[in-house]
C-alpha cells in the first residue's frame, strides 16, 4: 500500500510539472513529445494519465487554457489589439483564434472586450493557485480511485505470456470509426475460404498509434483475423505475426461507448502496479459478434505489452 501511495504522489508531482510547463509556454508550439518528457511518461501512456486526473486531453487543455489566458488580457488589457493577443498566444491567424474563442464563450473576442469584467469573472473553474492550474493529491485518488472501482468491477486481469499469434490482416490509416468497414473486407475475404468458420474463431484490432497522439487522419490500425494454420493471401491482405510477449490482459464485457473507458482504467491498473509499456503495439482480440450479444456488448482482451 505504501509502494502504491508513493507511486501515485510521484505521478501527482509528474502531472503538476507538465502542467506549469504548458502553462509557462502559451505562447510556443506545444508538442506532445516535449511535455510528456517534463512528465517523465511516455507519450503514449502521458495522454491517458493526463486525461483521467485533469479530464480533458493534453490538447483541449492547451487550447482552454489559451482561450482563458486571452479572456483575461480582453478584460484587463482592453489597450492591447486582438490581433497581438492573437500573436502572443500562438494562434495561426486571427479568424482561428476568434472561432476558437467563440466556441468557449459564445461571443467573439471583439463582443467579449467591450462587456463588463464582472460577467466573466470566473473563467476557469478548476483548483488554481495564483492563476495555475493545479492538481490536488486528492483530486488525484479520487479520479484513480473511481478509475480502479470502475476495473475491478468491470476486468478480469492477468499478466500474462501471450503465445505467438498468426494472423492475416488489412492496414487502415485514417478515422478510427471506419475500421468497421476495414474488418468487413477482410470478413467477405476469410468467409470463402471457411477461416469464420474456424475453431476458436478471433478478430483483432492492432493500434500502431494513439488516437490521442496521432492526428485522426493518420491513425495507423490493423484489422486482422487470428489464423490456425498457414494460408496464402491475395489482395489488401497480409499476414503478420505478434511474436510470444509479456502482456496485462484485460477481459472486459462492455457496450461500444464503453471502450475508452476500458483501456484507460488498464492504463491506470498497469501504472498502479508498477508495470511499464513496451515499445510493442497495444491490442484487442474479439470473442463474439456483438450483434449476436442480448446486449450488444464486446467479449474483448485489451492487451498491453509490458516490460
Amino acid at each position: 500500500m505504501k509502494k502504491i501511495q508513493q507511486i501515485r504522489k510521484e505521478h501527482v508531482a509528474r502531472i503538476n510539472n507538465a502542467i506549469l510547463y504548458i502553462e509557462n509556454n502559451l505562447s510556443e508550439k506545444l508538442v506532445l513529445n516535449d511535455i510528456a518528457e517534463k512528465a517523465y511518461f511516455s507519450p503514449f501512456h502521458f495522454h491517458r494519465i493526463f486525461s483521467l486526473v485533469v479530464g480533458e486531453t493534453v490538447n483541449n487543455f492547451i487550447i482552454r487554457k489559451r482561450i482563458e489566458k486571452a479572456a483575461g488580457l480582453l478584460m484587463h488589457q482592453k489597450e492591447t489589439p486582438i490581433t497581438e493577443i492573437s500573436t502572443i498566444l500562438g494562434f495561426t491567424s486571427l479568424s482561428s483564434f476568434s472561432r476558437t474563442f467563440k466556441k468557449f464563450y459564445g461571443i467573439s473576442p471583439a463582443e467579449f472586450k467591450e462587456l463588463s469584467p464582472n460577467k466573466f469573472s470566473k473563467i476557469c473553474k478548476t483548483e488554481s493557485k495564483k492563476g495555475q492550474v493545479i492538481v490536488s493529491f486528492e483530486q488525484y485518488i479520487c479520479n484513480i480511485n473511481n478509475s480502479i472501482k470502475w476495473f475491478k468491477m468491470n476486468a478480469k486481469v492477468t499478466v500474462q505470456n501471450v503465445k505467438e499469434i498468426q494472423m492475416a490482416y488489412i492496414s487502415h490509416k485514417g478515422e478510427m470509426g471506419n475500421i468497421e468497414a476495414v474488418f468487413n473486407r477482410l470478413i467477405q475475404w476469410a468467409t470463402p475460404k471457411g477461416l469464420m468458420n474456424q475453431e476458436n474463431l478471433r478478430l483483432l484490432t492492432i493500434y500502431h498509434d494513439s488516437p490521442k497522439i496521432t492526428n485522426p487522419d493518420a491513425i495507423r490500425m490493423s484489422a486482422a483475423i487470428v489464423l490456425n494454420s498457414k494460408i496464402s493471401v491475395d489482395g489488401e491482405v497480409s499476414l503478420k505475426t505478434i511474436q510470444p510477449e509479456k502482456c496485462i490482459v484485460s477481459r472486459f464485457e462492455i457496450a461500444t461507448n464503453e471502450f475508452q473507458q476500458a483501456w484507460e482504467s488498464s492504463f491506470v491498473w498497469m501504472s498502479e502496479n508498477g508495470y511499464k509499456k513496451s515499445d510493442q503495439d497495444p491490442f484487442e482480440i474479439y470473442y463474439n459478434n456483438y450483434l449476436e450479444h442480448p446486449e450488444h456488448k464486446f467479449i474483448v482482451d485489451i492487451c498491453i505489452p509490458i516490460v
